[in-house]
């Protein structure tokens, strides 16, 4: 259970937007107040939406080993959803690359101006769970976990999923000047492959939860 859920919050974790703006806040005037409440903001609503969805799919049951048919009918249905996500993206014409722009419509006007209150408010939009994260969650909310595994399991998905938001601050603390110069180097190309970046998650993540959701469905008695 847990090998798995890593594993989908990592791919979750590779998202060129919140390391855009990891980047941005890192080279402004405050740079590591700035980024540490990003990162707040991040950590709480990541944090939120595991409590939620432990809490609605223990409450359906999900987790009943004697009942594996909704567990792994959700997790054929996410994969699908994701599936679906990914031609969607695949399909939209990306606009021009724009390093000086991590992020469009509100978040870019939000990250224009770096302050502590703004950026932990972007932490949380930027972080608002996608389908991918909680692909991640429903692994660990249907599993028959105890409590304390489980709980343990929530905060090291957490922690991943936010893995481009805490390891560059740790890389500016240990190394500031370099971190800044590589990670300013890096938006150009982020911005030019994030989509293709996000369609490759999308599938690799819906093949393992239809898979998964198949072989639960057909094999597992």
């Amino acid at each position: 259970m847990l090998v798995q859920a890593a594993g989908l919050a990592l791919l979750a974790a590779l998202s060129p937007t919140a390391l855009l703006v990891a980047a941005v806040y890192l080279g402004s005037a405050r740079p590591r107040l700035t980024a540490t409440f990003y990162l707040i903001g991040a950590v709480a609503i990541s944090l939120v939406t595991g409590v939620v969805i432990l809490v609605v799919l223990r409450a359906a049951h999900l987790n009943a080993s004697h009942d594996h048919t909704p567990r792994y009918g959700l997790r054929l249905g996410l994969g699908i959803l994701l599936l679906l996500a990914a031609i969607v993206v695949a399909r939209r014409k990306p606009k021009p690359p724009d390093p000086a722009k991590p992020a469009s419509g509100i978040v870019n006007k939000m990250v224009a101006n770096p302050g502590p209150l703004s950026a932990f408010a972007v932490g949380l939009l930027i972080f608002a769970p996608g389908v991918t994260f909680l692909a991640a969650l429903q692994v660990i909310a249907t599993s028959d976990a105890s409590d304390f595994l489980t709980a343990v399991a929530i905060i090291i998905v957490v922690v991943i999923n936010v893995l481009l938001v805490w390891l560059p601050i740790v890389l500016h603390i240990i190394f500031p000047d370099r971190t800044t110069r590589y990670l300013t180097a890096f938006n150009g190309w982020l911005r030019a492959h994030g989509q293709a970046i996000l369609v490759v998650v999308l599938i690799v993540v819906g093949l393992i939860m239809v898979g998964n959701g198949i072989y639960g469905l057909t094999v597992i008695k």
